[in-house]
Formats: structure tokens, C-alpha cells, sequence
């Protein structure tokens, strides 16, 4: 049995999954434009990410099985399962190359004059040997002692700037939302409850109990959305427009070179910790949908992040950006997060076999308002990929927020319809 420290730093691996490059990107921007008032999107964010976490490693460990043969054996539909993991599969190997070439811009603020084709191929193939070399528990161990290292040079920065406190405890528990910022909140939320995550949660649960699993991972999400938090934070001291070339220069301006390291460290860590939880995430997800827990010895496992690795490669090292798979991911994924979540909801409301572990009162409270806030955040991401392939620019107008809104609250309401007939199962 794990100690509860290393119980701890086994569950940041969540975190590492979540805080990659476009999480820093996302909060530094927030804090760059808006200072303090989107820390309370943060703060929600990191609470659903908890909610979604705790129910799909609940689901895994009580039922003895991977998420997607749970899923498989409650719904009775393997093409419900499939579609839900080469969706996944999907989008972990359309983000990994921006997380690699994040990994780099954090180098590359730090080492400077090393073309960045030559920093991709050695973060590559660093990733494959830890990937290779060790076990799922390992590699967990190994990036959750890096995402620890992350956080503290994060936190040091965020730290180091002077806090308006009163502004600060105000962004964080009052919601502020306008026409400039409703995206940008929405981005938030998504880079912080990723679909891929679910599975990899869910996956790393093997062989806990369900005491132990909440003893890790609850803790270790906080520390996640803290992290989250100090970047937002940081960014706050940006003057002019945000880019991490910029950002570094400000911090290296006001508060000296040390500094500067800090931040770079800061940003390689989130681009190098999410580049190889993306590619172990979309073998935990491929595999789930077989009906069997991940077997990260065989060939089959290894060829599935092998191939979101390779992909990182060849885009970042080409420079060109995959925009049509990106885009048909966050189509996918706009459906997969608010399916994921309901079908969550679902599972854990059903008695016969959930048993003791069903879900209460207080947390199907919890998770409904979760189900509708990323059934909004779904529809909206989905609205933005068929806007991208019609050419068209995306506007959150009344008529869109209306749609949004009213598609969300059906999802609700047939989510508590379908709540109330599993507990009667």
C-alpha cells in the first residue's frame, strides 16, 4: 500500500495531464486582459475536474473494470465506446504536438540559439524511454514529482508579483462574465476538464480502494487548479500583448533574470509533463474500449502512444500545424466531454451496481451542474469547429448564447429523468 504521501504525487499525474501548455496559455491571457476576475472560472473548473475524476475512478474500481467496458456493459453498445475512444484517441494525438513545441518555447526562453527541431526530437525521445523504461505507476510517480517542481516555480513566480488581495478573494468567488471574456472563461474551463483525463483517471485507479483513490486524487487536483491559479496570477504582470516571449520579458524586467528561469522551467515542465500523459492517456483510452484494464508492457498498449508521439514529432519538427484534425477533434471532443459527463452521472446513480458506492444526494447535485456547464462549453466548441470549416468567424451572440443555453438545459433536465430511473433499478 502507498503511503498517502506518494499516494499524492502518484495522483498528480491529473494534474500534469491538465497544466500543459495551453493551460498556461489560457491563464496567463485570462490575467493578462483581465486581471483577477476569471480566478472564480478556475476555482469551478477545478471542482468539476474533481467531480468527474472521483466518479469515473468510483465507476472503474467498484465494478472491477476499464471505464470503457463499464461504460460497454451499462449502455450494452461497443460502438458507444468506440466512438467515445477514437474521439479521445483523437484529440490526444492533435494537441501533442502543441504540447511539445509548448515544451520547446519554455527551452527556448532559457537556451537559446538550439534549432527548435533539434529540442523536439530529444523530447520525443526522452518521453518514449520513460514511456518504454517504465510502468504506469512509475511513469505517474516520475511526472507527478516534476508537476511538484512546476508548481513551486509557478508558484514562486505568481508570489513574487505584488497581489491586490481585495481584488484577488473577489475574482475568485464572485462569477464576473461579459461579451470579452465569455470565451476565454469557457477556455478555462475546457483546458482544465479534458476528456482524455477521464480515461486516464479511471485507469490509474487499478488496484485502489475507493478510500484511497480520494485520498490521492482530491488532493492533488486542488493542487492542479492552485497551479492553475499562480499562473493566472502571473500573467496579470504582463504589459501589452500576451505571448510567452513577452510575459518572460516582463518578469525578467521587473523581478531579474532568476526569474525569467522560473517561468521557462515553469512552461517546459507543463508542455514535457502533458506531452507524455497525452500519449499514455490515449493507450489507458484505446485499450479501456477493449473490455480490459491497460497492459502497458504489451505492444498493442506501447503502439497506441508510440503513434501520438510520432504525430507530436512530425508536426513539430515540419512546423505545420495540423488544423483540419484539430479541428475535427474539437468537434469530437465538443460532444465526448458532455456525453462523458452524462453517461458518468448516469453510472453512478445505478444501484445494482454501484451498491454502497452510488452516488448521494449532494453530489448528483454536484454533477448536475456540472453536466450543464460542460454541456455548454460542448455545444460551444462544437459551434466554433463548423464556424471554422465554413470560413466563418465565431460570434458568442444572443441568439448563439440563447441556443447554447437552451440545449444545455434539455441535457439537464433529461439527464435528472434518466438520474431518477437508475436509482429505481
Amino acid at each position: 500500500m502507498k503511503s498517502k504521501f506518494w499516494n499524492f504525487i502518484f495522483w498528480l499525474v491529473i494534474a500534469a495531464a491538465f497544466i500543459g501548455p495551453g493551460t498556461v496559455t489560457t491563464a496567463a491571457s485570462a490575467g493578462a486582459n483581465h486581471q483577477y476576475q476569471l480566478l472564480w472560472a478556475l476555482l469551478f473548473s477545478t471542482f468539476a475536474c474533481v467531480i468527474l475524476q472521483e466518479a469515473a475512478a468510483r465507476v472503474s474500481i467498484v465494478t472491477s473494470q476499464s471505464l470503457g467496458g463499464a461504460i460497454q456493459d451499462r449502455f450494452q453498445s461497443s460502438k458507444l465506446v468506440w466512438f467515445i475512444a477514437i474521439a479521445v484517441f483523437l484529440g490526444c494525438a492533435a494537441y501533442e504536438a502543441g504540447n511539445i513545441l509548448g515544451a520547446i518555447s519554455g527551452l527556448a526562453l532559457i537556451v537559446t540559439g538550439v534549432p527548435a527541431w533539434i529540442f523536439t526530437i530529444i523530447i520525443v525521445v526522452v518521453a518514449a524511454i520513460v514511456l518504454f523504461a517504465g510502468n504506469i505507476n512509475t511513469v505517474a510517480n516520475l511526472l507527478g514529482i516534476i508537476v511538484a517542481l512546476m508548481g513551486l516555480a509557478f508558484l514562486y513566480a505568481a508570489l513574487s508579483l505584488k497581489i491586490d488581495a481585495g481584488a484577488f478573494f473577489e475574482g475568485l468567488v464572485v462569477p464576473k462574465i461579459n461579451e470579452k471574456s465569455a470565451l476565454l472563461t469557457l477556455g478555462l474551463v475546457g483546458t482544465t476538464i479534458v476528456p482524455y483525463n477521464i480515461f486516464l483517471g479511471s485507469g490509474l485507479a487499478k488496484g485502489q480502494t475507493v478510500k484511497q483513490m480520494r485520498s490521492g486524487m482530491i488532493p492533488s487536483i486542488v493542487l492542479g487548479g492552485i497551479i492553475s491559479m499562480a499562473v493566472l496570477v502571473v500573467g496579470t504582470s504582463l504589459i501589452g500583448e500576451f505571448g510567452f516571449g513577452n510575459l518572460h520579458q516582463q518578469l525578467v524586467k521587473n523581478h531579474g533574470a532568476f526569474m525569467g528561469i522560473v517561468f521557462g522551467v515553469g512552461l517546459f515542465a507543463a508542455g514535457f509533463t502533458s506531452s507524455i500523459t497525452a500519449a499514455l492517456a490515449g493507450a489507458i483510452t484505446i485499450k479501456s474500449a477493449t473490455k480490459s484494464q491497460p497492459d502497458e508492457q504489451s505492444w498493442r498498449f506501447r503502439s497506441v502512444w508510440i503513434l501520438v508521439l510520432l504525430t507530436g514529432l512530425i508536426f513539430g519538427v515540419s512546423n505545420v500545424k495540423p488544423i483540419p484534425v484539430i479541428i475535427l477533434a474539437q468537434a469530437a471532443n465538443g460532444f465526448i466531454l458532455p456525453l462523458l459527463a452524462f453517461i458518468l452521472w448516469i453510472m453512478v446513480n445505478h444501484v445494482s451496481s454501484m451498491k454502497d458506492h452510488k452516488n448521494t444526494l449532494m453530489l448528483n447535485v454536484f454533477m448536475g451542474i456540472t453536466v450543464f456547464v460542460t454541456a455548454m462549453l460542448g455545444f460551444i466548441n462544437v459551434f466554433k469547429a463548423v464556424m471554422s470549416v465554413i470560413g466563418e468567424t465565431f460570434a458568442f451572440s444572443g441568439g448563439v448564447r440563447l441556443a447554447i443555453l437552451l440545449l444545455a438545459g434539455l441535457t439537464l433536465v433529461y439527464g435528472i429523468i434518466r438520474v431518477r430511473k437508475e436509482q429505481k433499478a
